[in-house]
């Protein structure tokens, strides 16, 4: 058993590292399993969900999953005890003086298997799919795993730690010809889709610049200075570590605060990637043609390896330029009235999940025009465009909802795996450009950095035994 398993963990980094296998199509796949689920399960029946990462995230899904009357707990993995066994009151006390802890108190009885190891879950037999909200280094071990194990897969952004890791999970989705969805959760977002269409329509003209921003003001201490020391006893730092180097534990890493080591996350991955998805999906572009990053740790005194300020610029191939700015030692240049900010020759526009303003360009040197549009301002609730939703609105459920429904009537979901890549690879773009300290040119299509060997490197990293 041992030999096997080693072979099947061998086998599974080579499938990553070979990330361009020749695969099936994905619509045919994707038919094909769900006449399969329909033909052991009647129309209402209940899908069978294992649940890996029950963190703050975790938690999360795990409710709005539960809200569908077709979804069965069945499994729940973390390599936190307490979160496996729903219990709160065993959480350190140090984790929660941390906040992000949450409140778990769900009562699932017997019938609910518990895994430390997510391995353990993806051998359960009654599992048709999994939820995986763990951090971005596990994405790819943990999404391969399951669609190999014959599981439908939804999992959390930013999708992967690396750009040769999107592609192997692109693959091998193809292959089992599972559904996979990516928690992008503004595809689900009935503005968002209402203002795809209009941007591509030419509603602001064309579209030169595009721009967001992430403000979080963490000076002076940022997520602090600590020493390592031993984790919880409840806590499974190794599996946590998974394929990175090994470290001592730090209790400004694990469970919540790895957002700040690039190792495991970054900025730019966990709330660059929303932005980018959403832009990039309004200018109906893929990938940029080039990357240029600059940045650092300007005033935050703390561990973290990844910039308090980062500014990015994305050159798009339809001309146009997307930024996007991480200010974490200051508070200034936010965009007001919305997350996102569209100029066009005719108007600009800004957005974010509850409504939208369109307000008209104005004329610049000998221009004799007063108006190219009219100004536009929605919110969720003003019109039939966007249904009887009242003012609020819960995009994740709506991607939620549509991933269990192509599991069992097929089609393609919100957020594919390949979008959730392609908007990925944005903040691996960016990061890498930083690292470099040099403007890189991307080919999209091979997906490689044309003008950088060095660049090339970043592509992927060595996994650690026996991942």
């Amino acid at each position: 058993v041992k030999q096997q398993t080693t072979t099947t963990l061998q086998n599974r980094r080579k499938f990553i590292n070979n990330s361009s296998i020749a695969t099936i199509g994905l619509t045919s796949g994707l038919l094909s399993s769900a006449m399969s689920l329909k033909s052991v399960m009647g129309a209402n029946d209940k899908i069978r969900m294992g649940f890996i990462g029950l963190g703050n995230r975790g938690t999360l899904l795990l409710n709005w999953f539960m809200e569908n009357a077709d979804v069965e707990v069945v499994a729940l993995c973390d390599v936190y005890e307490p979160y496996t066994l729903r219990d709160r009151s065993k959480v350190v006390e140090r984790y929660l003086e941390i906040g992000k802890v949450p409140k778990m108190g769900e009562e699932f009885g017997s019938k609910v298997k518990r895994y430390g190891d997510f391995r353990k879950l993806l051998e359960q037999k009654d599992i048709d799919a999994v939820c995986i909200a763990t951090p971005d280094h596990w994405h790819a071990i943990q999404t391969i795993a399951a669609l190999e194990a014959g599981k439908h897969v939804y999992v959390e952004k930013p999708l992967t730690i690396t750009i040769q890791e999107g592609r192997a999970m692109v693959n091998a989705q193809k292959k089992s010809g599972k559904v996979c969805a990516v928690g992008l959760n503004r595809r689900g977002s009935s503005i968002y889709q209402h203002l795809a269409k209009e941007v591509q329509s030419g509603i602001i003209g064309k579209v030169t610049t595009a721009r967001a921003q992430r403000t979080s003001n963490m000076y002076p201490n940022g997520i602090g200075m600590l020493q390592p020391e031993e984790p919880p006893k409840d806590f499974d730092w190794d599996m946590w570590l998974g394929p990175r180097a090994f470290r001592p534990y730090q209790y400004n890493i694990a469970p919540y605060f790895f957002r700040w080591w690039k190792e495991y996350s970054s900025q730019m991955g966990n709330w660059g990637v929303h932005f980018m998805d959403v832009i990039r999906w309004m200018l109906n572009e893929q990938a940029p043609v080039a990357i240029t990053a600059t940045g650092g740790k300007f005033a935050v005194q703390d561990d973290r390896n990844i910039p308090d300020t980062m500014e990015v610029l994305f050159e798009m191939p339809s001309k146009s330029i997307i930024k996007f700015s991480i200010h974490e030692a200051s508070a200034g240049g936010a965009i007001s009235g919305g997350e996102v900010e569209l100029h066009g020759a005719k108007g600009n526009l800004i957005a974010d999940q509850n409504g939208y303003s369109i307000s008209s360009a104005k004329p610049g040197q000998f221009q004799t025009w007063n108006t190219l549009v009219e100004p536009i301002e929605k919110k969720l609730n003003d019109g039939a465009e966007f249904g009887d939703i009242g003012r609020k609105e819960n995009s994740t459920g709506n991607l939620i909802r549509n991933f269990l429904d192509c599991i069992k009537d097929g089609g393609e979901p919100l957020c594919s795996l390949e979008e959730g890549h392609r908007s990925t690879s944005f903040a691996h773009l960016a990061n890498i450009s930083l690292e470099l300290g040099q403007r890189i040119e991307w080919d999209a299509v091979n997906e490689r950095i044309t003008n950088s060997d060095k660049a090339n490197e970043y592509l992927n990293y060595e996994y650690r035994a026996p991942w």
